[in-house]
Order: C-alpha cells, then structure tokens, then sequence
C-alpha cells in the first residue's frame, strides 16, 4: 500500500469525524450515488438451483463484499436486494458508511472496502495519492441545479465577484471544487481570490444556518429544503457548468478477481435507476420515511438527478484527464497522472458490464 501524500492525509484528518457522528438519515439522502428502490426491479435473478449457485461461485474469490456507501436512502441496501442475489453464492455483504467520497477511497486505500460510489473529483485526489481503485463505471450527470453557491436572503452579496475576500465553505478534494473553480473561471477569478472554509457538507449547512460564513456550497437535498423556506438566495448553480457526473469505483484486486460480483452490482443499479429516472415521484415517496424529507421536495431533488450508468467511453475519460490537468496546474495535486492507469483492459470491462450499459 502506497502512503498518502500531506495533501490527501490532511484532508482526510480534517473530515475524520466517526461517520455515524457526522451524518445522521437527513443528511446524506442523494449526496453519492445511485440508490436502489424496490426489490420488483431486479432484473436477473439469483441462480435457481444449487448447481447454477456453485457454477457462478466458482467465478469469484470473494466471500464478503464491503461496500461503501454515503446515503442514508440507500434502499439497495435497506432492501437487502445485494444479499439476495449474491447470498446464493455464497458471498456475504458488509456496509460502511461514509461521510463523502474522499473517507471512502482511504477506506478503500487500507482494504476496508471493495466497491462504492463517488464524485468525480475524490478519484483524482486518490490517484495522487496512489490509492489502488480502477474506475468500473460512470453516472450520468444531473441538471446541475441541485448544487449552487448561495447566501443568506438578506446577504449584500449579490454575484460572484462579490465573494472576493469573503469565505466559502466546501469541502475540499470534492466536486464541489471543482464546481467552485468553474464558477470563479467564468467571474474572471481564482480560488486565491476567496477564503476556503473546508468543511464537510453537514458542517457546512450548520455553519450558514449560524451564518458564520458569508456564503456556502450547498448541494440537495439541503438545498432543495433551503430553496423550500425561501431562506437563501442562489448566486449560482451548477446549470450550464459542464460535469462528468459520477462513478463506481473498486478496489483493483476486488474487481480483477470478481468480474461476475461487479456486474450483479452494476445490473441492480442500473435497472433501478431506469425505474426512478421515470418514477420521481414514486421515487419521494419511498425515500421520504428514511430521509424525513417531505415528499415534494424530494421530488424536486429527484427530477434534478439521472440515475443510469454509462460505459467508461474515450469522451468520458477524457474528460475527466482534463479535470486531473486542471488540478495539477492549480498545484492541487502535486503529481500528475494519467487517468487511464486507473482502469482496466477492455477485456476486463467486457466481462463485468452489463450489456444495457456496454457501448
């Protein structure tokens, strides 16, 4: 295992709270990935007889699967809809919780988790700092109005070039920096030209609420329900910003060795997620209990998402080599790195994606 760079370990420490502390069910709804909703949507069964069991057991090496996850709406594991289809096989499943994509690759980097979701951005901090993930598959990105820059109502600030000199809190090694260093490019600024407060999204959302920070990065469903009091105005969202959405990210040894366990993950993800891009609503009301979130503003939340996957196209990697560039020159990260190293052979991608997301 590779040490972490000072850059990577303190941003780690910074956001070191226990997990359970830091998010409770109101907090993570939505924040990291794609969840799954209903066990009527599993689309390839569990293997029928005790022969076909052993048969696809024989093409893995695990016994457990941990996967990591950052929704306290996750029904794919409230569901227990993993366990059903991998129990057969004899593979147990392990959940972690996890306050955002960066804890959840250091969990990753020390063998704590085999698979989990993250934005675009922990990825590239990661590979820096020589985390041993490979990128299985990407989401789609949303509308971009569930994260906005946004100030208090009665906030003098009025546009971007008025937050030069003030703070803005966000997390760092997230995409809401990347999301802040667009957003600056198009005022004419640079991230020197603010005060970053890093803090996580929860700690965020209580530091605006003290109104200790001039304005913040807010992302849903915190922002939805900000939107809902009409307690906030929007300086701007992320419409318009170009983003690479997010992605499936395993450990490189998980994955080589259980090709046939990733592609039941990617199949009930996927097949859900067709589901939800067409239910918004049926989609609220089953989150709304676990979330305590009322259900018209998770809709809101869930008409702002899409939730399919797709392959790991040349475009998209492209597009996210670009992103690691644009880190290294603003000296983010101290390492330049090639994004394809993080991935696999097109043999290898064959053999765990589902056909419905294969180009």
């Amino acid at each position: 295992m590779k040490p972490l760079n000072n850059y990577y370990t303190t941003m780690v420490r910074i956001s070191s709270k226990s997990h359970f502390q830091l998010f409770n069910s109101f907090l993570l709804f939505l924040v990291g990935g794609v969840f799954t909703l209903s066990t009527t949507l599993v689309s390839c069964k569990a293997p029928s007889t005790p022969e076909q069991a052993a048969n696809a057991s024989n093409s893995t090496k695990t016994k457990v699967l941990q996967m990591g996850y950052m929704t306290a709406g996750d029904l794919l594991k409230i569901k227990g809809l993993l366990e059903k289809r991998l129990n057969p096989l004899g593979i147990k499943v392990q959940w972690s919780k996890f306050a955002a994509g960066p804890q959840l690759l250091e969990a990753m980097n020390v063998g704590s988790v085999d698979f989990g979701f993250v934005g675009e951005t922990p990825p590239i901090f990661a590979q820096a700092s020589g985390v041993p993930f490979v990128y299985v598959a990407s989401s789609k990105p949303g509308t971009g109005e569930g994260t906005a820059v946004v100030v208090n109502k009665d906030s003098p600030i009025k546009t971007i070039a008025d937050l030069k000199g003030k703070g803005l809190a966000f997390q760092r090694a997230t995409a809401q920096q990347y999301f802040v260093l667009k957003v600056l490019e198009e005022a004419g600024m640079k991230l020197s030209d603010i005060k970053h407060i890093n803090l996580t999204p929860l700690e965020t959302r209580a530091a605006f609420e003290r109104k200790s920070v001039d304005a913040a990065v807010i992302g849903d469903p915190h922002l939805a329900l900000f939107q809902k009091t009409g307690s906030i105005r929007i300086i701007r969202d992320g419409k318009g910003i170009s983003t690479q959405g997010g992605y499936w990210l395993g450990s490189r040894n998980f994955v080589k060795d259980n090709p046939d366990v990733v592609k039941v993950i990617l199949e009930e993800v996927n097949n859900v997620g067709k589901w939800a891009e067409a239910n918004p609503h049926q989609v609220a009301e089953l989150i709304s209990p676990e979330a305590k979130i009322d259900v018209p503003t998770l809709e809101l939340v869930s008409k702002r998402r899409l939730y399919t996957l797709r392959p790991l196209s040349e475009e998209v990697l492209s597009g996210q080599q670009k992103i690691a560039d644009l880190f290294y020159e603003q000296k983010f990260i101290t390492k330049k790195i090639n994004v394809k190293e993080a991935t696999l052979s097109s043999k290898q991608y064959a053999a765990l994606t589902p056909s419905e997301i294969k180009p």
